[in-house]
């Protein structure tokens, strides 16, 4: 006869000796995951759920995001989502919408996981922080508009399957700055991934995973919007996966790219167009069948009686498996970023640095760290 309680104690051990081993793999897994973020720039910004204000890294180094306003918790997701259709689009108390339509500085986090099913474009207005940390959000149908707002910072949430006529995943425009995108997981929109046109600037893109997309990331509208000169942005320490091009294209304004890894694009990594200044430094570009890594291409600016294209300089670049690249005429003529912010973070292109972007870009199962309570 089987002594039940001598069984079902076996049993009782077996599970806790599993739990404790599992227990275990997760905190070496976190260990290791820690170790390796740490590489990267911004290693104490998650000490404090408000420590990344004010820390970014380039042009959107000012941002605050909602630093000197209350919490604001996110307790219900702002749509349902079934296999076929978009159920209804709940904005009210507790939803994403209602937070980032609010006229004052907050700093929003999630309370839920799971899948926000938007049937419009979600406006985020100025001084606010959307921060993913410690759950798993993902935003889906369409995006976020940053719309005429300044001082916002976008942290760890995940964006797929956005559909519809000019619907990103993150559009900034018009009249926006100071804007700092980090640690977002993109993929699978029907225009863009990241597009910064009509006069945006002063925004750093950073640590964020691209995937699955042609057309990725535009800054400047086009030849007509010859505003977008004042555009200026910094994207850095980010992983373009297979994207087809687009990494960016920039028209107009001043983009320093630095520590990011792009592979296998369709067409071409970079572009410049009309007057388009592109300083990328210590990049990793490892082509695919496409060989092509930067592109030039010739537009007419509005106010300007003859075309022409932007220009590229590269320092530093690696290029991998046969990536032809051409910085072009008047690469010299090219800004430096020094003569616009004093630091930022450069790691030699080795295959380290690209391990490590591999793991550690785009979100981040990671807990939100805790409020910093001051005394006076």
């Amino acid at each position: 006869m089987v002594d039940v309680d001598t069984h079902f104690g076996a049993l009782i051990n077996l599970l806790t000796i599993n739990q404790r081993k599992r227990n275990s793999q997760f905190l070496e897994q976190r260990t290791k995951q820690k170790k390796q973020m740490d590489q990267l720039p911004y290693a104490d910004v998650d000490s404090s759920l408000r420590t990344m204000a004010g820390r970014a890294e380039g042009f959107g180094r000012f941002s605050i995001g909602g630093l000197h306003g209350p919490l604001y918790s996110v307790t219900t997701l702002a749509g349902l989502f079934s296999s076929q259709t978009f159920i209804f689009n709940h904005d009210g108390p507790g939803s994403l919408r209602e937070g980032c339509r609010r006229q004052e500085p907050l700093w929003i986090v999630f309370e839920v996981s799971g899948t926000i099913g938007l049937v419009s474009q979600l406006s985020v207005s100025s001084y606010k922080t959307i921060d993913g940390r410690g759950q798993r959000i993902k935003v889906a149908g369409k995006g976020l508009r940053l719309k005429n707002c300044e001082h916002v910072i976008v942290c760890n949430l995940e964006f797929e399957g956005g559909r519809g006529h000019d619907i990103d995943g993150i559009q900034i425009k018009p009249n926006s700055r100071h804007i700092w995108i980090d640690r977002c997981s993109l993929r699978d929109y029907d225009d863009g991934l990241i597009d910064i046109t009509r006069q945006s600037t002063d925004i750093t893109v950073s640590r964020c995973y691209f995937a699955q997309h042609d057309k990725t990331m535009l800054i400047g509208a086009d030849a007509s919007h010859v505003g977008d000169r004042c555009i200026r942005a910094t994207i850095h320490h980010c992983f373009f996966d297979g994207t087809r091009q687009r990494h960016p294209r920039l028209r107009f304004g001043k983009v320093h790219l630095y520590n990011n890894y792009t592979r296998n694009w369709a067409i071409y990594a970079v572009c410049a167009s009309v007057e388009a200044q592109i300083y990328s430094q210590c990049n990793i570009y490892e082509a695919g069948q496409k060989k092509k890594t930067f592109e030039f291409y010739t537009e007419k600016a509005a106010d300007r009686e003859g075309a022409g294209s932007g220009l590229i300089k590269s320092e530093g670049d690696v290029l991998l498996n046969g990536a032809q690249t051409c910085q072009g005429v008047g690469a010299e003529y090219v800004f430096h970023p020094s003569e616009y912010y004093p630091t930022w973070t450069l790691e030699a292109p080795l295959d380290s640095l690209k391990h490590v972007l591999q793991i550690c870009t785009g979100w981040q199962s990671i807990p939100r760290p805790a409020e910093m309570v001051i005394v006076a």
